[in-house]
């Protein structure tokens, strides 16, 4: 039987990669969606050589874009967490980096038009629920990749993609702090379990055993490690009230200890089955929310940022990124307004990726 081709552009955004498509060009059922997308990274062998995958949880990602159902947005953007070796597809989390890329990749698509020098994207995330603008820049009526902006975790400089996140709070689990507590001991670790933009149980690295300064590479071969925390992960999305959590990604799990670089804190934040190379964007605003949160397991280990908007450094495996917040504190405690990032995307490749029409035989 011939193959199936469908339309993709491929993009960096962030310090992940992965394939863009137009909704309407993918199967509308979840799981023929799923077959499908597996299918294009090569899921199911660690180097995903019978796809366009990496072989990495960070290159093993896919956007899906359409024109906004939403008031007030411009783009729905679905997102799909491919398995590199397990032929999952987890459709619950949505991923920051790669949605560096939408504003562009809409633009590309045709699904907005450009609005002079500069776009702004209003971004509906259909997995969350939560909205986003992007910044993009677009010189003569195209998007520009070339610039000056640089972030850690990719080689080079390009044109910045500014993020303002907006509606984050409770994205998965609808609260802020989904256990109603700012601390809670599971298996005899404390551990902070919060929800903003993703959720995330964050835990101190030395109630492990570790620095907090290990390299991605170092916490990956430390296999008792991993037998700790994921008995860990899976009992706080009960708590959390995600149900059984085993063949999710989320929530994700981080580590937090002193910063070493003049940063606000040190953070390792796995996906889970794997170290993060540098930290997602997602987790990023979670991990500055548990920092600025008085009475979370994050607390004592810095001194606290000051300033309105604040600017938490968090310092990576690959670097530092920083997240400007602007929130405010009083009687109902923590409320974050906005959260704002650069990144920066490029376009890689576009054209046809080819399925078995066994699979799926298009329309």
């Amino acid at each position: 039987m011939p193959q199936t081709g469908i339309p993709y552009h491929f993009f960096r955004g962030g310090t992940s990669r992965g394939p863009y498509f137009r909704r309407e060009d993918l199967p509308e059922d979840r799981e023929t969606l799923a077959r499908v997308l597996v299918a294009v990274l090569g899921s199911g062998q660690k180097l995903n050589i019978d796809g366009i995958g990496g072989g990495a949880a960070v290159t093993t990602k896919v956007a899906m874009l359409s024109v906004s159902q939403t008031e007030g947005c411009d783009i729905d953007y679905f997102f799909a967490q491919v398995g590199v070796e397990d032929g999952l597809v987890d459709f619950k989390p949505t991923c920051g980096n790669i949605l560096s890329g939408v504003g562009p990749a809409a633009i590309e698509m045709g699904l907005i038009a450009p609005q002079g020098d500069v776009t702004r994207v209003k971004i509906h995330s259909v997995n969350t629920g939560a909205k986003v603008e992007a910044v993009v820049s677009t010189p003569e009526g195209a998007v520009c990749y070339d610039g000056t902006a640089a972030i850690d975790g990719v080689p080079g400089t390009a044109a910045p993609v500014f993020l303002n996140f907006m509606d984050v709070v409770g994205s998965a689990t609808g609260a802020l702090l989904p256990t109603g507590s700012l601390r809670d001991v599971i298996d005899g670790i404390e551990v902070t379990c919060m929800d903003v933009a993703m959720p995330v149980v964050i835990a101190r690295a030395r109630d492990f055993g570790l620095t907090g300064t290990e390299t991605a590479a170092e916490l990956d071969e430390n296999r008792a490690f991993y037998a700790r925390m994921e008995p860990i992960r899976r009992a706080a999305g009960v708590l959390m009230g995600m149900g059984d959590v085993a063949q999710s990604v989320t929530p994700k799990f981080a580590l937090l200890s002193e910063p070493r670089n003049g940063g606000t804190v040190t953070a390792r934040y796995f996906m889970p089955k794997n170290c993060h190379p540098t930290m997602a964007v997602t987790g990023a605003q979670c991990l500055a929310s548990a920092v600025l949160t008085p009475g979370t397991v994050a607390e004592g280990l810095f001194s606290p940022p000051q300033g309105q908007p604040a600017l938490v450094l968090i310092e990576h495996p690959s670097g530092v990124m920083d997240v400007t917040v602007d929130y405010s504190t009083g009687a109902a405690g923590f409320q974050l307004h906005s959260a704002g990032l650069l990144r920066t995307a490029r376009l890689l490749a576009r054209g046809e990726v080819m399925v078995p029409a066994s699979l799926w035989a298009g329309k």
